[in-house]
């Protein structure tokens, strides 16, 4: 088996040009702020300094007009959601500022802007954008985290004086886990169950005041300290609970429920239920920015290793009188260029992502919607996963270097490792992502009837599979000539047929499993909770089938051949280590014979070696603001990697 070669040169500025992507000019503008401003991560501050100094950073980023980016332009913004979930992930070198960030601006922000009308964009957004009104996304509840649609948290409505009563009625219903409550928030976004005349109307949001501006908090307002976490510890987060606490009825954010002056409660949307994932549609945003930093900090992070193991010799190289360059040994080219390759794979998946939120927020498609909403759940899962693993991986590949603090990894370990739960748990989110699947078989399963699959998938999710994402001619035109011959190992037809086969075989077993569980007796809670490996399978194999399409539909875009081809080679290290690890599956259903599955662990060694030499080249390409690699180890190999290139070339010469 031949491996396809990778061009011996390319034009680097093309591929980060291509990676940059349609937000471009957000990119540029983000790492010309970021020039000029000092804004180091704090890691070595006690709490109190840390969360002062990440407060005194959102304050110059305010200076640098990157916050104006996705509010709308009636309110001094300038209405390019795609490309303030852009300037996020710009921020991944210091993650407290781009948490503390995300919760002023995507969260808090973004909650008035998508739930309000515009009463409050005109009273409350300036302000949300200058600072000069620091708030809080008060969702999360001691008792409910993932299940948002049974908050116990109430907001009553009291007539007389056209007021809401917020109140706490349990330890269980306090709010918990919130940005900006211990020590800078002086407003939150409340999300309360809403009641009226005795009726409740499910989960709505309220503007609930927690700070007066001498900062001591509001009567009936009680709030605590959550204390230092594993890492963060810029961003203050608290816990908070109200004591019959009200509010003027403007304050109900009513976008999609109002509330009149006399108690009758009307909204746009009759179904309670349909209300409620409308409303939490809408802040999907944040997902999605969470989704892109982590997959900035897996770049870092790699960027780190793979700069020091150009530099960094280890044992004799035979016949020679020098060590060996770590990169040089397949078994750490295994380690950190599969990883690389699924970095490229999902930063297409999260531009399309992006592109497809920003195109959404100006259509209002439903359905656009709701796909949206499905993929990213899932890739917000996938990508959290990848960063948590691709830091242990760059970690353990800088040897004690890697542990020390200076050299960044342990804190972005550490920074990282809460992206897995929040903004929805990774196991909760992938069961969505499936769930979603499952409608296209929902005539199918009459024995479970609206007590069952109405419960777990109809009230949640309207349509069907979720179609192809890019370039969807183009991935059916390579399917269709698929080969399978001996090399048809490296055919991206044969590669896309493979996983799009993985995905329609795991689902319809899933849907055959779910129909014999069923029955006139069937606990509809049993016959889904006993599939749960299948479900979260499902989703993982959907999710790879779509990264894949994306990745395919960006090398497709590349106009200059030679970083077209480099960017082939990596598409196919990330495909083939994807078969490699998931070959267990693919042998035991006979997708693949035991003499194919060597061959892909053959092309994965020869892959490895061929990219090795751009290993470097290719994780600069992602234009990482160059302030936040501040490693020595990564900046120290950078200079001697560039000695040795400048002498190679004087002997060239």
């Amino acid at each position: 088996m031949d491996i396809p070669k990778t061009p011996a040169r390319f034009d680097a500025t093309e591929l980060a040009t291509l990676l940059d992507g349609r937000w471009a000019g957000v990119r540029a503008k983000v790492r010309e702020a970021l020039e000029g401003t000092e804004l180091p991560p704090g890691d070595h501050l006690d709490t109190e300094a840390h969360r002062a100094q990440t407060l005194e950073q959102l304050h110059l980023l305010v200076k640098s007009g990157i916050p104006e980016i996705g509010f709308p332009v009636a309110q001094g913004g300038r209405g390019d959601v795609g490309g303030s979930v852009v300037s996020l992930e710009m921020l991944a070198g210091n993650l407290s500022l781009m948490v503390k960030s995300g919760v002023q601006w995507g969260l808090f922000g973004g909650a008035v802007q998508a739930l309000g009308t515009e009463r409050h964009h005109e009273r409350y957004l300036p302000s949300i954008m200058n600072l000069d009104l620091p708030g809080c996304f008060a969702m999360t509840e001691t008792g409910h985290g993932s299940d948002v649609q049974h908050l116990r948290t109430t907001a009553t409505y009291d007539p007389a004086t056209e007021e809401f009563v917020v109140h706490t009625p349990h330890e269980s219903a306090r709010k918990e886990y919130i940005g900006n409550a211990a020590r800078d928030g002086r407003m939150a976004v409340v999300f309360a169950q809403l009641i009226t005349g005795g009726e409740r109307h499910g989960v709505h949001a309220l503007l609930v005041p927690l700070r007066d501006e001498q900062g001591a908090p509001m009567p009936g307002v009680h709030l605590s300290d959550c204390g230092r976490k594993a890492g963060l510890n810029g961003v203050d987060n608290g816990r908070i609970t109200f004591d019959q606490v009200r509010v003027p009825r403007e304050s109900l954010l009513n976008r999609y429920g109002d509330v009149a002056a006399d108690g009758t409660y009307s909204s746009p949307i009759e179904s309670t239920g349909k209300r409620f994932f409308t409303m939490l549609g809408t802040l999907i945003r944040g997902r999605i920015s969470v989704a892109g930093t982590a997959g900035s900090t897996a770049k870092l992070a790699l960027e780190i290793a793979l700069r020091y193991a150009t530099a960094r010799r280890q044992f004799d190289r035979p016949g020679t009188s020098e060590e060996t360059v770590v990169l040089d040994y397949l078994a750490h080219q295994r380690k950190l260029l599969p990883a690389l390759a699924k970095s490229y794979a999902l930063h297409f998946a999260q531009e399309q992502l992006v592109q497809t939120l920003h195109d959404v927020s100006v259509s209002g498609d439903e359905r656009a919607q709701r796909e949206l909403e499905s993929r990213a759940a899932g890739l917000k899962a996938v990508t959290t996963w990848h960063a948590t693993h691709a830091i242990q991986t760059a970690r353990e590949a800088c040897g004690g270097a890697g542990y020390l603090a200076e050299n960044q990894l342990p804190q972005l370990k550490a920074d990282t490792d809460v992206f897995t739960t929040f903004e929805g748990d990774n196991t909760v989110l992938l069961q969505l992502v499936a769930k979603g699947l499952l409608t296209d078989y929902k005539d199918q399963f009459d024995e479970l009837g609206t007590v069952g699959m109405a419960r777990f998938v109809a009230d949640q999710f309207v349509g069907t599979v979720i179609e192809r994402t890019a370039a969807k001619s183009l991935v059916q035109r390579l399917i269709d000539a698929a080969r399978d011959d001996e090399d048809a190992v490296f055919d991206r037809g044969w590669q896309l047929k493979l996983f799009d086969e993985r995905e329609r075989h795991v689902l319809d077993g899933l849907a055959r499993r779910l129909r014999r569980a069923a029955g006139k007796d069937a606990d509809p809670f049993a016959v889904f909770n006993n599939a749960q490996d299948h479900v979260l399978r499902a989703a993982r194999v959907h999710i790879d089938r779509v990264v894949l399409e994306a990745f395919v539909a960006g090398v497709e875009r590349c106009p200059d051949p030679p970083p077209a081809q480099l960017l082939e080679r990596v598409c196919d290290l990330y495909v083939l280590s994807t078969i490699e690890e998931d070959r267990g599956w693919f042998l035991e259903h006979e997708r693949i014979t035991p003499r194919r599955a060597k061959a892909v662990t053959e092309a994965v060694n020869g892959l490895c070696q061929g990219l090795r030499p751009h290993a470097v080249e290719l994780v600069e390409a992602f234009g990482l603001p160059r302030q936040w690699l501040t490693a020595p180890i990564a900046t120290g190999a950078e200079h001697a990697r560039q000695d040795a290139q400048r002498a190679h070339d004087r002997t060239l010469g």
